[in-house]
């Protein structure tokens, strides 16, 4: 059975959406109600993105993304409902009733957290057996002391097919268990199953809440195997979603979170007093966790490798991180393997020279140009001015394209009118193809009426406006409902079964004398049904003359359905009767 509809009702009345939303966005702009940020969901530039204080609801103009607390918890974090109810009942004090089904999934959750934790357990005890010597001589090769070992967790799943099966079906877990965690897999015969993990020194990954939800394991020999291997995604674990080290990492006073390539970087940058170091997971940075990193911090370090690989990982990473508006900079390592090799040496105070000393990333973005053209022939420095003045003219402060199209005249021996210029035009040719997607979009009325989610597209969308405007109406006013039941109208009447769906809501609410509100309404619907709601409840609807609105809505979906039910004499003889029963507008409420 679902959690009650009352302790929904109540979580979402404590829970201020526009102070939840903030610890992930970075909001300001403020127009009335409204706050405007970068999509957490989509790569974008400008804002579209914007929170309605008033209605506790968050609606993206790029995307389409849209909802309530209990949805943006839900997506923000790849959380099921259940989980996302949990998170936001912990931030407001209040705990979650559980009927059997709930209990049962967040029992499996939490079976699978308890098994990581004394998976992480065993790995490192056997760290101290005759199977743990040659994770025991790597460690000592990369001098990882054995105070770091304790901090991170590390340990070693030896070469052995079944050295974690066998030591947790001891202690009671299941096959399927130990399978859905993804710390094995089904052997071919069915009957048995093998560790996921071996000949590796194992790195527990730990959440922000202290969880050991995965694990990340390097190799040990020289084989063809990956250098890395993460956990899959389980129940409780996506990589795209986390960063190793985070849970110590998100206590540093340095007042910036370094990126690097891999967790002995990470390490080793803590051992050598940089308490501030995380790693991706693997070098390709995604979205998600540059939201991540955007909640801890306003100064984003990146410190990968300076080999090619590690370049085009930076580059990515530039692009991903400039979206979240915190300050990214680079680090230049120079001919160093890695920021470990750097401080080996150079000494830890070189490399905190070189953090204070970092590219911000556009720097990094021109450096990079430039290095890949050959500014000694005419050609190659042209080469070089039409990427880099393509590369300025996205920036939005017209102060910072004039200091760096400076930088760009003087690195290509030009004036700096004439990259001035340069910019200028690009400017002009990218407002252009704005204006033009514009009013592209902007003259397909239809096409932009229809839900983006193709389960939800309307069959008959004159009706579907018409539809619209009911739920809207009683939204805004609930007493309107009595309008509706007195005409007649049933939820029945709908062509669309997924705006019937939101109408028999709003009928139940108001039945039971329940509070209706956008915030309310949307805790009830699926992720795509949320956003298209929020879109719905978006538009302008004027209800000064409501009760004659919502009898001219009715009577709209009532002829739309006539021409498809009965035959053409009748039909017009039937919307002869509606016309003549119309109430004037002066009676109206």
């Amino acid at each position: 059975m679902p959690i009650p509809d009352s302790f929904i009702d109540e979580l979402i009345s404590r829970t201020d959406i526009t102070e939840l939303v903030g610890g992930y966005v970075r909001l300001s702009k403020r127009s009335g109600n409204n706050m405007f940020g970068l999509c957490p969901f989509h790569s974008e530039k400008t804002p579209s993105f914007t929170v309605n204080s008033e209605k506790q609801i968050y609606h993206c103009f790029g995307c389409g993304k849209g909802g309530g607390a209990i949805g943006f918890i839900r997506d923000i974090e790849n959380l099921p409902f259940q989980d996302a109810v949990e998170v936001l009942a912990k931030r407001v004090g209040m705990t979650v009733p559980q009927e059997e089904g709930q209990a049962e999934a967040s029992n499996r959750r939490r079976r699978i957290l308890q098994l990581n934790r004394d998976t992480a357990k065993h790995f490192y005890s056997m760290l101290s057996t005759t199977l743990g010597a040659p994770a025991k001589e790597y460690l000592a090769t990369r001098g990882i002391s054995k105070e770091s070992v304790i901090r991170f967790g590390i340990g070693v799943a030896p070469d052995h097919w079944t050295s974690l099966y066998d030591k947790m079906t001891s202690m009671g877990y299941t096959k399927q268990e130990l399978i859905d965690a993804g710390l094995c897999r089904q052997g071919k015969s069915g009957s048995g199953a093998y560790d996921f993990f071996r000949n590796r020194l194992m790195f527990p990954v730990i959440d922000i809440r202290g969880n050991v939800i995965g694990f990340s394991g390097r190799r040990l020999d020289t084989g063809k195997e990956y250098k890395y291997l993460n956990s899959p995604d389980t129940p409780v674990f996506t990589k795209s979603r986390n960063l190793f080290g985070l849970n110590l990492s998100k206590t540093s006073k340095s007042g910036m979170l370094i990126l690097v390539e891999g967790n002995i970087d990470v390490v080793m940058l803590h051992q050598a007093g940089f308490d501030s170091a995380v790693a991706p997971l693997g070098t390709a940075v995604t979205s998600e966790q540059s939201r991540l990193l955007a909640q801890f911090t306003e100064n984003i370090v990146i410190a990968f490798d300076p080999d090619e690989s590690g370049k085009k990982a930076t580059l990515r990473a530039v692009s991903i991180l400039e979206r979240t508006g915190k300050n990214v900079k680079v680090v230049d390592l120079g001919k160093s393997g890695d920021p470990d090799d750097f401080i080996r040496q150079n000494g830890a105070d070189a490399f905190t020279v070189l953090l204070e000393g970092s590219d911000n990333h556009i720097d990094y973005r021109l450096m990079s140009i430039q290095n890949v053209n050959d500014m000694h022939s005419d050609e190659g420095r042209l080469t070089y001015l039409a990427s880099a003045t393509s590369m300025i003219a996205e920036l939005k402060s017209e102060p910072e394209r004039e200091i760096y199209g400076a930088k760009i005249a003087k690195v290509a021996g030009v004036s700096a009118d004439a990259v001035k210029n340069e910019v200028i035009k690009k400017l002009k040719m990218q407002r252009g193809r704005n204006r033009r997607e514009f009013e592209k979009e902007t003259k397909r009325p239809r096409a932009k009426l229809q839900p983006s989610d193709r389960s939800l597209r309307y069959s008959n969308d004159i009706s579907a406006v018409a539809e619209e405007g009911i739920i809207r109406c009683v939204v805004l006013d609930p007493r309107f409902m009595k309008t509706a039941v007195e005409e007649g109208f049933s939820k029945d009447e709908f062509t669309s079964s997924f705006l019937s769906k939101i109408y028999g809501i709003l009928e139940n609410r108001i039945s039971n004398q329940r509070e209706v509100s956008e915030a309310l309404i949307l805790s009830e619907l699926e992720p795509g049904e949320e956003s298209q709601l929020t879109l719905v409840l978006q538009k302008p609807e004027k209800i000064s003359h409501g009760t004659q609105i919502i009898k001219e809505y009715i009577e709209k979906i009532r002829s739309e359905r006539l021409k498809t039910q009965v035959p053409d004499n009748e039909m017009l003889l039937e919307l002869k009767r509606l016309k003549e029963n119309k109430t004037p507008e002066g009676n109206n409420g």
